[in-house]
């Protein structure tokens, strides 16, 4: 049996600025289980509460808990042509 999550709509917070973007009225504001968080539609800042309203720091990111980012090789089709002034 799966736990139930209560889950509070989502809403706009007149007058809020995001703390990432400085955008107004663009921060949006639900519960999930009595634990707040917000998300900015701006440009997409999320977060979570404490129970003071301070945000909870996520975990750095370092090269061991991100995903490597592989380049992609740029593929180039090469054709030769004989040399007419060699000879064989």
């Amino acid at each position: 049996m799966e736990p139930t999550v209560t889950k509070t709509p989502k809403r706009f917070i007149a007058g809020a600025v995001c703390p990432a973007c400085s955008e107004q009225d663009k921060l949006m504001m639900w519960s999930e289980d009595d634990v707040p968080h917000r998300e900015c539609v701006a440009c997409g800042y999320s977060d979570t509460l404490n129970a003071q309203g301070q945000s909870v720091p996520r975990e750095l990111g370092t090269r061991v808990n991100q995903a490597e980012v592989k380049p992609k090789p740029k593929v180039q089709t090469v054709q030769f042509f004989p040399n007419p002034k060699l000879k064989k």
